[in-house]
Protein backbone atom coordinates (compact mmCIF):
# COMPACT_ATOMS: atom_id res chain seq x y z
CA UNK A 1 0.00 0.00 0.00
CA UNK A 2 2.81 2.10 0.82
CA UNK A 3 4.26 1.60 -2.32
CA UNK A 4 1.21 2.18 -4.22
CA UNK A 5 0.58 5.51 -2.68
CA UNK A 6 4.64 6.77 -3.08
CA UNK A 7 4.44 5.36 -6.70
CA UNK A 8 1.27 8.13 -7.23
CA UNK A 9 2.51 10.88 -5.46
CA UNK A 10 5.92 10.65 -7.92
CA UNK A 11 3.61 10.35 -10.89
CA UNK A 12 1.51 13.61 -9.42
CA UNK A 13 4.82 15.52 -8.80
CA UNK A 14 6.00 14.38 -12.63
CA UNK A 15 2.92 15.21 -13.55
CA UNK A 16 3.31 18.82 -12.19
CA UNK A 17 6.93 18.93 -13.49
CA UNK A 18 5.70 18.53 -16.98
CA UNK A 19 3.76 21.72 -16.69
CA UNK A 20 6.38 23.77 -15.37
CA UNK A 21 7.77 26.94 -16.79
CA UNK A 22 10.60 29.65 -15.80
CA UNK A 23 7.60 31.95 -14.93
CA UNK A 24 7.12 29.40 -11.81
CA UNK A 25 9.56 29.89 -9.00
CA UNK A 26 9.91 26.25 -8.46
CA UNK A 27 11.82 25.69 -11.56
CA UNK A 28 13.58 29.49 -11.99
CA UNK A 29 15.33 29.00 -8.74
CA UNK A 30 16.94 25.98 -9.92
CA UNK A 31 17.65 27.08 -13.33
CA UNK A 32 19.54 29.69 -11.55
CA UNK A 33 21.15 28.97 -8.66
CA UNK A 34 24.52 29.04 -8.75
CA UNK A 35 24.68 29.23 -12.31
CA UNK A 36 26.60 32.29 -13.15
CA UNK A 37 26.37 31.98 -16.92
CA UNK A 38 22.22 31.91 -16.96
CA UNK A 39 22.13 34.59 -15.15
CA UNK A 40 24.87 36.56 -16.48
CA UNK A 41 22.85 36.12 -19.64
CA UNK A 42 19.20 37.42 -18.26
CA UNK A 43 20.98 40.32 -16.99
CA UNK A 44 22.53 41.24 -20.27
CA UNK A 45 19.30 40.90 -21.89
CA UNK A 46 17.33 43.04 -19.45
CA UNK A 47 19.80 45.50 -18.38
CA UNK A 48 20.71 46.15 -22.30
CA UNK A 49 24.43 45.17 -21.06
CA UNK A 50 27.32 43.67 -22.82
CA UNK A 51 30.26 44.23 -20.20
CA UNK A 52 27.83 42.95 -17.34
CA UNK A 53 30.13 40.24 -15.21
CA UNK A 54 28.19 38.16 -12.61
CA UNK A 55 30.19 37.30 -9.99
CA UNK A 56 27.75 35.33 -7.44
CA UNK A 57 24.23 33.83 -7.73
CA UNK A 58 22.24 32.10 -5.20
CA UNK A 59 18.83 30.86 -5.02
CA UNK A 60 16.30 31.38 -2.47
CA UNK A 61 18.69 34.28 -0.48
CA UNK A 62 17.14 34.76 3.32
CA UNK A 63 16.73 38.16 4.25
CA UNK A 64 16.39 38.08 7.81
CA UNK A 65 14.64 41.14 9.33
CA UNK A 66 16.52 42.24 13.12
CA UNK A 67 12.69 43.63 13.98
CA UNK A 68 10.97 41.03 16.70
CA UNK A 69 8.30 39.56 14.59
CA UNK A 70 9.50 42.03 11.63
CA UNK A 71 9.07 40.60 8.32
CA UNK A 72 11.49 38.53 6.50
CA UNK A 73 11.94 38.11 2.69
CA UNK A 74 13.66 35.55 0.88
CA UNK A 75 14.91 36.43 -2.90
CA UNK A 76 14.39 33.99 -5.91
CA UNK A 77 17.38 34.98 -7.02
CA UNK A 78 19.80 36.72 -5.48
CA UNK A 79 23.24 37.92 -7.91
CA UNK A 80 26.28 39.95 -7.51
CA UNK A 81 28.35 41.36 -9.86
CA UNK A 82 31.85 42.23 -10.79
CA UNK A 83 31.67 45.85 -9.47
CA UNK A 84 29.96 45.02 -5.79
CA UNK A 85 25.99 45.97 -7.84
CA UNK A 86 23.05 43.44 -6.06
CA UNK A 87 20.33 42.08 -8.37
CA UNK A 88 17.30 40.63 -6.78
CA UNK A 89 15.41 38.43 -10.07
CA UNK A 90 11.87 37.77 -8.52
CA UNK A 91 9.55 36.06 -10.64
CA UNK A 92 5.56 36.06 -9.84
CA UNK A 93 2.72 35.13 -11.60
CA UNK A 94 -0.34 36.21 -9.03
CA UNK A 95 -0.31 40.06 -9.89
CA UNK A 96 -0.67 40.47 -6.15
CA UNK A 97 3.02 39.59 -5.46
CA UNK A 98 4.06 41.91 -7.18
CA UNK A 99 3.24 44.82 -5.46
CA UNK A 100 4.67 47.91 -6.10
CA UNK A 101 5.14 48.74 -2.31
CA UNK A 102 6.85 44.83 -2.34
CA UNK A 103 9.54 46.20 -4.52
CA UNK A 104 9.82 49.18 -2.23
CA UNK A 105 10.52 46.58 0.65
CA UNK A 106 13.29 44.59 -0.74
CA UNK A 107 14.73 47.05 -2.40
CA UNK A 108 15.19 48.42 1.66
CA UNK A 109 15.70 45.06 2.72
CA UNK A 110 19.18 45.11 0.66
CA UNK A 111 20.29 47.66 1.17
CA UNK A 112 20.48 46.83 5.32
CA UNK A 113 23.21 44.32 4.47
CA UNK A 114 25.28 46.54 2.19
CA UNK A 115 27.09 48.42 4.74
CA UNK A 116 29.39 47.74 7.72
CA UNK A 117 29.78 49.32 10.78
CA UNK A 118 31.33 52.59 10.30
CA UNK A 119 31.22 52.36 6.79
CA UNK A 120 30.85 55.57 4.72
CA UNK A 121 27.46 55.56 2.90
CA UNK A 122 28.52 56.62 -0.07
CA UNK A 123 30.28 53.24 -0.22
CA UNK A 124 26.86 51.80 -0.99
CA UNK A 125 26.19 49.61 -3.92
CA UNK A 126 23.62 49.84 -6.54
CA UNK A 127 21.07 47.74 -5.84
CA UNK A 128 18.48 46.56 -8.92
CA UNK A 129 15.14 44.75 -7.42
CA UNK A 130 13.95 43.16 -11.02
CA UNK A 131 10.45 41.39 -11.00
CA UNK A 132 9.27 39.38 -14.02
CA UNK A 133 5.93 39.57 -13.94
CA UNK A 134 3.36 36.72 -16.17
CA UNK A 135 1.10 39.68 -16.53
CA UNK A 136 1.83 43.43 -17.29
CA UNK A 137 1.37 44.60 -14.03
CA UNK A 138 1.47 48.37 -14.77
CA UNK A 139 -0.44 48.14 -17.55
CA UNK A 140 0.91 50.38 -20.55
CA UNK A 141 2.06 47.27 -22.71
CA UNK A 142 6.13 48.18 -23.20
CA UNK A 143 8.69 44.91 -22.14
CA UNK A 144 9.66 47.12 -19.43
CA UNK A 145 9.47 49.50 -17.02
CA UNK A 146 12.12 51.50 -15.54
CA UNK A 147 11.45 52.86 -12.03
CA UNK A 148 13.83 55.95 -10.99
CA UNK A 149 13.72 58.50 -8.25
CA UNK A 150 13.22 61.61 -10.07
CA UNK A 151 13.90 65.32 -8.32
CA UNK A 152 10.08 66.98 -9.12
CA UNK A 153 11.48 70.24 -9.18
CA UNK A 154 14.41 69.96 -11.80
CA UNK A 155 13.44 67.01 -13.49
CA UNK A 156 16.92 65.43 -12.70
CA UNK A 157 17.44 62.18 -11.43
CA UNK A 158 17.54 61.57 -7.95
CA UNK A 159 21.06 59.06 -8.48
CA UNK A 160 21.18 56.99 -5.01
CA UNK A 161 21.62 53.82 -6.77
CA UNK A 162 18.45 52.29 -6.35
CA UNK A 163 16.62 50.77 -9.18
CA UNK A 164 13.52 48.76 -9.68
CA UNK A 165 12.60 47.37 -13.14
CA UNK A 166 9.32 45.52 -13.63
CA UNK A 167 9.56 42.88 -16.88
CA UNK A 168 6.50 42.36 -18.45
CA UNK A 169 6.05 38.36 -18.85
CA UNK A 170 2.90 39.14 -21.50
CA UNK A 171 5.31 40.78 -23.87
CA UNK A 172 5.65 39.21 -27.34
CA UNK A 173 7.90 39.92 -30.14
CA UNK A 174 10.33 37.14 -31.35
CA UNK A 175 12.08 40.06 -33.03
CA UNK A 176 12.80 41.24 -29.63
CA UNK A 177 15.59 40.10 -26.85
CA UNK A 178 13.18 40.99 -24.33
CA UNK A 179 9.89 39.13 -26.56
CA UNK A 180 12.39 36.01 -26.76
CA UNK A 181 13.29 35.91 -23.72
CA UNK A 182 9.98 36.39 -21.92
CA UNK A 183 8.87 33.74 -24.83
CA UNK A 184 11.17 31.29 -23.73
CA UNK A 185 9.69 32.05 -19.85
CA UNK A 186 6.62 30.87 -20.72
CA UNK A 187 7.81 27.77 -22.70
CA UNK A 188 6.50 24.39 -21.09
CA UNK A 189 9.19 22.28 -23.77
CA UNK A 190 12.81 23.04 -24.11
CA UNK A 191 12.58 22.19 -27.91
CA UNK A 192 10.80 25.38 -28.05
CA UNK A 193 13.27 27.86 -26.28
CA UNK A 194 15.16 30.36 -28.39
CA UNK A 195 17.94 30.90 -25.81
CA UNK A 196 20.03 27.62 -26.02
CA UNK A 197 21.27 28.04 -22.65
CA UNK A 198 18.54 28.31 -21.15
CA UNK A 199 16.71 25.90 -22.78
CA UNK A 200 19.70 23.74 -21.82
CA UNK A 201 18.44 23.87 -18.00
CA UNK A 202 15.30 23.51 -18.35
CA UNK A 203 15.46 20.06 -20.18
CA UNK A 204 17.82 18.55 -17.59
CA UNK A 205 15.20 19.78 -14.92
CA UNK A 206 12.06 18.69 -16.68
CA UNK A 207 13.54 16.09 -19.27
CA UNK A 208 15.97 14.00 -17.37
CA UNK A 209 15.80 11.19 -14.65
CA UNK A 210 18.37 13.12 -12.63
CA UNK A 211 16.87 16.44 -13.35
CA UNK A 212 13.20 15.39 -12.53
CA UNK A 213 14.62 13.41 -8.92
CA UNK A 214 15.84 16.90 -8.07
CA UNK A 215 12.70 18.86 -8.94
CA UNK A 216 10.62 15.78 -6.77
CA UNK A 217 12.58 16.21 -3.83
CA UNK A 218 11.77 19.62 -4.03
CA UNK A 219 8.41 19.53 -4.19
CA UNK A 220 8.56 17.37 -1.07
CA UNK A 221 10.71 19.69 0.62
CA UNK A 222 8.22 22.63 0.13
CA UNK A 223 5.39 20.52 0.67
CA UNK A 224 6.68 19.68 3.89
CA UNK A 225 7.91 23.49 5.15
CA UNK A 226 4.24 24.82 3.90
CA UNK A 227 2.49 21.91 6.42
CA UNK A 228 5.66 22.86 9.04
CA UNK A 229 4.35 26.71 8.90
CA UNK A 230 0.75 25.50 8.49
CA UNK A 231 0.71 23.96 12.33
CA UNK A 232 3.21 27.01 13.47
CA UNK A 233 -0.03 29.13 12.35
CA UNK A 234 -2.41 26.99 14.11
CA UNK A 235 -0.80 27.37 17.29
CA UNK A 236 -0.08 30.85 17.53
CA UNK A 237 -3.89 31.38 16.67
CA UNK A 238 -4.20 28.96 19.48
CA UNK A 239 -2.42 30.95 21.67
CA UNK A 240 -3.66 34.17 20.08
CA UNK A 241 -6.86 33.22 21.78
CA UNK A 242 -6.02 32.48 24.80
CA UNK A 243 -4.25 35.83 25.29
CA UNK A 244 -7.52 37.42 24.44
CA UNK A 245 -9.48 35.36 27.36
CA UNK A 246 -6.49 36.51 29.76
CA UNK A 247 -7.70 33.68 32.24
CA UNK A 248 -3.88 31.70 31.31
CA UNK A 249 -0.48 32.83 32.00
CA UNK A 250 1.83 32.87 29.26
CA UNK A 251 3.82 30.11 30.88
CA UNK A 252 0.51 27.61 30.33
CA UNK A 253 -0.62 29.28 27.05
CA UNK A 254 3.31 28.46 25.87
CA UNK A 255 2.82 24.31 27.28
CA UNK A 256 -0.76 24.09 25.60
CA UNK A 257 0.41 25.45 22.56
CA UNK A 258 3.44 24.12 21.77
CA UNK A 259 5.35 27.62 21.66
CA UNK A 260 8.68 29.00 23.07
CA UNK A 261 7.86 31.46 26.20
CA UNK A 262 9.65 34.15 23.85
CA UNK A 263 7.07 33.68 21.38
CA UNK A 264 3.90 33.90 23.76
CA UNK A 265 5.52 37.01 24.99
CA UNK A 266 6.18 39.13 21.45
CA UNK A 267 2.34 37.70 20.24
CA UNK A 268 1.20 39.00 23.81
CA UNK A 269 3.06 42.53 22.91
CA UNK A 270 1.42 42.91 20.21
CA UNK A 271 -2.17 42.26 21.30
CA UNK A 272 -1.36 45.60 23.32
CA UNK A 273 -0.55 47.80 20.45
Amino acid sequence: MGNQIGDLKKQENLQAIAKLRLLDDDLMTLVFDKNIEVTELLLKIILQRNDLQVFEVVAQREYKNSMARGRSITLDVYAKDADGKVYDIEVQRDDRGADFHRARFHSSMIDTKMLKEKQNFKEIHDSYVIFITENDVVGSGPSLYHVERVIQETGEDFPDGSHIMYVNGSYKNDEDPIGKLMHDFRCTSSADMFYPLLAKQVQYFKETEGGREIMCKAFEELAEKRANEKVLEDRMAIAKRMLADGVLSVEMIAKYSNLSIEVVEELAALQTV
